[in-house]
């Protein structure tokens, strides 16, 4: 039979296999340690994990930086989303204004 199966037994269709997650690694870093230096970069970072997801957080430990950049931040947002309300408010007063002179000289 084609592809080395035995007389009788018939091999399982691609959807159906079950790859052992370590046999798997092994076989990614044996085909891409084929292709150069370039490979072998992507093989480590494909097969570790990220610092900065391996860290849990230390809640007793605040990060106060963080926290007054968010608020300050929040801050200054608000800030601006009144200014801009005020000159929004100002501006639609003044063509109201204009909207309802009815001097005939100006015109």
């Amino acid at each position: 039979m084609p592809g080395g199966a035995a007389p009788g037994r018939r091999l399982p269709s691609p959807e159906f296999r079950v790859f052992d997650l370590e046999s798997l690694g092994s076989r990614l870093e044996g085909a891409l340690r084929t292709r150069g230096p370039r490979a072998s970069v992507c093989t480590q970072s494909v097969l570790t994990r990220s610092a900065f997801v391996a860290r849990k957080p230390n809640y007793d430990r605040p990060n106060w930086f963080g926290v007054g950049l968010a608020f300050s931040t929040t801050a200054a947002l608000w800030v601006l989303l009144f200014k801009q309300h005020n000159e929004d408010v100002t501006e639609y007063e003044r063509r109201q204004k204009e909207r309802h002179h009815k001097c005939t000289g100006c015109s």
